[in-house]
């Protein structure tokens, strides 16, 4: 999507007959979706003004202009929306946002090239940072200060201090 837009959540699918939609939202409060001022798809052909309306199981119940119907609503299930960045709040300077992360370069602290951050995942228990590496499967390293002890976005990389054996 480009440096300019972040991912902010994705329709799960409609919810009931009037054109509401599943709304899981990536955001934190979940509810902040909201107010980031209208959401475009990935491709930035459509844009949406979201009205959440209730809680939802795992999700936020929400009305997006321009969806009147369910097969509408149905239609945009796996849609992932996205913010301007300049709509989003500045972060604390140990917080990141996942889209930042990924494409980083992976070092150790010596200096050599782990890998490549290829996803940040979330499984319930805290983020886990996908490493993609040359010639070798890929690994799964949590996202903790001891064991990636720093960020370095301008300079694109991070440095991980791996558990023994993870690499191996």
């Amino acid at each position: 999507m480009g440096a300019d837009r972040i991912c902010v959540g994705a329709i799960a699918g409609a919810f009931g007959v009037a054109g509401e939609v599943r709304l899981k939202s990536f955001c934190v409060p979940p509810e902040a979706i909201a107010s980031y001022g209208p959401l475009l798809t990935e491709d930035g052909g459509r844009s949406f003004g979201v009205r959440l309306t209730r809680p939802v199981a795992g999700a936020l119940g929400a009305r997006l202009s321009g969806v009147a119907t369910r097969e509408e609503a149905e239609a945009l299930r796996g849609v992932r929306l996205y913010a301007d960045r300049a709509a989003l709040p500045a972060l604390p300077e140990d917080e990141f946002y996942h889209a930042d992360l990924i494409g980083l370069a992976a070092h150790d602290p010596g200096g050599a090239l782990l890998g490549q951050v290829r996803a940040v995942l979330n499984h319930g228990a805290g983020d886990l940072l996908e490493l993609e590496r040359a010639g070798g499967p890929s690994v799964l390293v949590p996202f903790t200060r001891a064991i990636v002890p720093a960020v370095d976005l301008a300079a694109g990389r991070i440095v991980v201090d791996p558990p023994e054996g993870l690499f191996e």
